[in-house]
């Protein structure tokens, strides 16, 4: 066993928290959007590239049905997700200012959410129209 190990209480070894209690929960979700985006990046390229001959109409004819849809909206809200769960750690590594850092993490909030939610909104704009 290593120093850190030896300092750590059984229960702590077997849930991997730290001494702050917090950060594993955080890893966890970055490794589970990472692990979604997978599969969900590969159905995206399929998608875009079964839309590369199609005019306004034949994408909204595309979109419209529920597969490509949902695996849209599902790439979309992963992606949004984990680049706002990968964008609070450089914040919290890189902001040194409590205001600032505040600011920061309340702007990705934000940011992050909004450009989910246009994605959202133009997937469902174009499979309802």
């Amino acid at each position: 066993m290593t120093q850190q190990a030896k300092l750590q209480t059984p229960r702590a070894r077997v849930t991997h928290l730290g001494s702050a209690k917090s950060g594993t929960l955080h890893a966890w979700r970055v490794r589970l959007t990472s692990f979604a985006l997978l599969p969900l990046t590969i159905a995206f390229v399929v998608i875009l590239i079964s839309l590369a001959g199609r005019d306004f109409e034949g994408a909204r004819a595309l979109l419209g049905s529920p597969c490509p849809a949902i695996l849209m909206l599902l790439f979309i809200g992963a992606g949004a997700w984990h680049m706002a769960l990968g964008m609070q750690v450089v914040i919290e590594d890189y902001v040194h200012g409590e205001h600032a850092k505040t600011l920061a993490l309340m702007a990705n909030a934000c940011f992050s959410a909004a450009v989910g939610l246009a994605a959202v909104y133009a997937v469902l704009r174009l499979s309802f129209t």
